[in-house]
């Protein structure tokens, strides 16, 4: 049996974090969407020797255990002591570390396509709880609908669906430590955003007051490691985009803009000065 899939790559409309666990790990308050920038996943669920094969063609993932998209497939084949052989192809569009969780849509991917190859009955929900122990952030990846993310990345709460705005995706050159990043935070010093008043501008449909309320509370850390960063950013707001900022721990910086032609000028101006970049709209 072969099951396709389609793994959308997410940004963050707005990421705070308020606090550190004990055990090092950072507490989410994030606002999440995903973007019409995808990989896409052909599963292929066989009798042959009994083993989880991983195949992209991105030279720079690992195909082994290390890979999410082989968690995903080995945690429900354990969990539901599945027989069969599983094999998986993953072509390759969303750019590798670039804060936009490919690997986490990927494996996402992998474990809608074999619940529904294997005829698991497990729910959306389901699937997110088996999921956290993966990425924090393949929970939101199985839904791939906006929401608001706290706790370790397990609490999802679905929202009102954003309007298909226009998003500029810009990736510098640099590679992106997420660990250290996250290591790098100073809780002190954090100027947390207004997430409860960006909800409520969402529940309210009023997206202008909701570009305001967007922001991403990692930018002073990872803009002090890589100031083309801060570059982008300010070069996408400078040429009319309704709201930039970083996505994730970096380094991609993504802008929204509600007129196709705006979104179109600012795409071709970013690609001038920025290797990677891509116009694509919000799902």
């Amino acid at each position: 049996m072969i099951v396709t899939e389609k793994a959308p790559a997410k940004i963050n409309l707005s990421l705070d974090t308020p606090m550190r666990y004990l055990d090092g790990s950072p507490q989410w308050n994030m606002v999440m969407n995903s973007i019409d920038l995808a990989d896409y996943l052909t599963i292929d669920i066989h009798t042959r020797p009994q083993t989880i094969k991983i195949y992209t063609d991105s030279g720079f993932l690992p195909n082994d255990q290390r890979n999410l998209a082989y968690q995903a497939a080995h945690i429900l084949k354990t969990r539901f002591h599945r027989p069969e052989g599983v094999t998986v192809r993953i072509k390759k569009n969303i750019p590798v570390a670039a804060g936009l969780g490919g690997g986490s849509s990927d494996a996402a991917a992998v474990l809608r396509g074999l619940n529904c190859g294997w005829n698991l009955g497990l729910s959306l929900n389901e699937l997110a709880e088996l999921s956290l122990t993966i990425d924090s952030d393949v929970p939101y990846c199985i839904y791939s609908h906006t929401a608001h993310v706290t706790g370790h990345g397990e609490q999802i709460r679905l929202l009102l669906q954003c309007p298909h705005y226009w998003a500029i995706i810009a990736k510098p050159s640099v590679s992106v430590s997420t660990p250290t990043i996250l290591r790098q935070i100073n809780y002190e010093k954090i100027v947390h955003l207004d997430n409860e008043g960006l909800l409520e501008a969402i529940e309210q449909e009023n997206w202008q007051h909701a570009f305001a309320k967007m922001g991403n509370v990692l930018e002073p850390v990872t803009m002090k490691e890589y100031p083309k960063i801060k570059k982008l950013k300010d070069g996408m707001l400078k040429l009319g985009a309704d709201m930039a900022h970083m996505s994730g721990t970096g380094p991609t910086v993504f802008g929204l803009c509600h007129s196709e032609s705006r979104a179109k000028r600012i795409y071709n101006s970013m690609r001038g000065f920025c290797g990677e970049v891509y116009l694509v709209m919000l799902l």
